[in-house]
């Protein structure tokens, strides 16, 4: 598979009564006692009227921090451009990440028994881990490819065609090999990742408030305009947002999505557009797709991508 995690670990748990009691703190001259005495039935209310309103600025009180793994620096580089967000990122500088996995796979197929850790001697090591990674380039295709995507992340578009995954393979397995000969001869890791290909898979810990989730992020990154690492992700993280809050992320959706519920009298769960329980009312989309092509559209958005080596 892909070998892309997003998890939610942290958020604010009365998110959506938060967001209706500062809604209704704007306009309501009603006491603080009265104003937190809201009832569930004015909570929807409130997140509704907000939602068609674009009156966007209570859901800033609402975060939401997501643990998003293994996907490849080429996506953080996307991520991190939202900048109304909090990010912290495995640094290269200090681990080799998930070079070592790759490492010792590499060193158990090819009998090179190196050290699970760089101790000792690390020059030794490190060499020990170049040779067994250069010698799996001497294993069939498909293994090449399974072992790099230890490390790296596989575009999901060269799954059916074998020329061009091995060449990816390969390439990124001579630049994995490449990083550790440079550390076996005393370069720095923050030098030595250097030669790494844009593949190689990070961690990332990110925050974002629910206003930049429902107004920017879900729209862009969720359409199939997107690149399609982000689109999984943004499609992973709606999943899990509908799932703590539906009242908050229901409505939220790519930017056909977006745009839709924001001109609508009543606004539609993004699942009834998906099944086609609802129909589009928009003349295009914010990409211009056209009425009738919006619903092949978004379905081609929601498929998430992956793919298996067999």
């Amino acid at each position: 598979m892909l070998g892309i995690t997003v998890r939610l670990i942290h958020y604010t748990e009365d998110a959506p009564r938060l967001v209706a009691v500062a809604s209704k703190t704007s306009l309501s001259r009603k006491p603080l006692q009265q104003l937190l005495e809201i009832s569930d039935e004015e909570v929807e209310v409130w997140i509704k009227e907000t939602f068609r309103r674009q009156h966007f600025s209570p859901w800033e009180h609402a975060n939401y921090t997501f643990m998003v793994d293994g996907l490849s620096r080429v996506a953080s580089h996307q991520l991190v451009r939202h900048r109304h967000a909090s990010y912290t990122q495995m640094s290269h500088r200090y681990t080799e990440g998930y070079l070592r996995n790759l490492a010792l796979e590499a060193s158990r197929l090819t009998g090179n028994n190196c050290p699970e850790k760089p101790s000792g001697n690390k020059r030794e090591v490190y060499a020990c881990y170049a040779k067994a990674i250069e010698d799996a380039l001497k294993t069939p295709n498909m293994e090449q490819a399974r072992l790099a995507s230890i490390a790296f992340v596989p575009p999901p578009a060269l799954h059916n065609r074998e020329d061009l995954l091995v060449k990816w393979a390969v390439s990124t397995l001579r630049s994995a090999s490449d990083y550790y000969m440079l550390l076996s001869q005393g370069a720095l890791k923050e030098d030595a990742r250097y030669v790494l290909a844009d593949s190689v898979r990070t961690r990332i810990v990110v925050t974002m408030n629910a206003r930049e989730l429902v107004q920017v992020f879900l729209p862009l990154r969720m359409c199939t305009k997107a690149q399609w690492e982000i689109r999984h992700i943004a499609w992973a993280m709606w999943m899990e947002l509908v799932k703590v809050h539906p009242l908050l992320f229901k409505w939220a959706g790519p930017s056909c999505v977006y745009r839709e519920n924001t001109t609508r009298i009543e606004p539609v769960e993004l699942r009834k557009l998906l099944e086609g329980e609802e129909k589009f009312t928009i003349p295009r989309c914010p990409e211009l797709v056209e009425n009738k092509a919006i619903p092949a559209c978004l379905r081609i958005a929601s498929k998430v991508a992956s793919f298996q080596f067999h």
